[in-house]
Parts: structure tokens; sequence; C-alpha cells
């Protein structure tokens, strides 16, 4: 392995560190606002009605989840959807987590499922959300290096 090499993979580990400590900033800043909205047929109606207001989707599997043939027909089709639209999509391997994030349901503080998650209306009253501008441009260097969905660690 070269120095360039570890250089390199010593970047991508800060960079990736980084875009998690943005996620996890913008689905709280997300959250208090209003501006989010759980679960895999929640954001498929909203995509479909209302595309232009999401600004950016999070796909959210376990180790378990990797069977579910529906779950996974979803996540395609969601990926397609948001490619098409220009939404920047990531995907997080830990539900867990996601779930210490955003908390139950509001209305019925039932827990939700939050196997995808849209932000939705980030400049609506000014809103500028610094964390989703480190996201968009992650999402951005990962698409030019071919990742075009790239998976990202959320902080402890």
């Amino acid at each position: 392995m070269t120095l360039e090499e570890i250089h390199g993979q010593e970047a991508a580990a800060r960079r990736m560190q980084g875009a998690g400590k943005a996620l996890h900033e913008l689905l709280a800043s997300a959250q208090r606002r209003g501006c989010l909205t759980a679960g895999v047929y929640e954001s498929a109606k909203l995509m479909n009605v209302d595309p232009d207001n999401v600004a950016f989707c999070v796909l959210a599997t376990d180790e378990e989840d990797e069977g579910d043939i529906a779950l996974q027909i979803h996540f395609t089709l969601i990926q397609a959807f948001c490619c098409e639209n220009d939404i920047d999509i990531v995907r997080v391997n830990d539900v867990a987590k996601l779930a210490d994030i955003v908390g139950p349901s509001e209305e019925s503080g039932e827990p939700r499922d939050l196997h995808c998650i849209l932000i939705t209306n980030p400049n609506e009253d000014g809103w500028k959300d610094p964390a989703l501008e480190k996201l968009n441009s992650f999402c951005e260097e990962s698409r030019n290096v071919n990742d075009w969905v790239p998976t990202i660690t959320l902080p402890e």
C-alpha cells in the first residue's frame, strides 16, 4: 500500500465521519422544524404528490432487513425516483441509531417505520441548514466516483 493510498483512505474516513455527523444534525433539525417524513409508504406518497418539496432522502436497513425482498424493491423504486428528480440520497445501516435521533411518532408515541426518511421544505422560511449543504456536497463527491447511493455511518 502506497502513502497516497493510506492518505486517501484516511481522508475518506474523515469525510464519512463528517457526513455521519452532518446527517445526525440534519435529522435532529428537521425533526424540530417538522420537515421530516418517516416511513416507506408515507415517503412514497409525498414524493408522488410533491417531489419538488423533497430535499434529501435516507434509506435505512439492519442486517435482518437485507432478506426482505419487498423492502429492497421499494428501495430500488425510491432510489430511481430520487435520481430522476435530483434528490440526494444516502443509506444508513443502523435503524436503531436513527430511532435514537428521530424518536417515536409524535402523534401516537409508537415506534415508526424508519426505513425511509425524507427531509422536506429546507428553504422555506429562510432555513439554510449547513448540515444539508455538507450532505449535498458529500453526495456530489460520491457521485463523482460512481457511488450513487453512498452509505453513511452515524456517530455513536
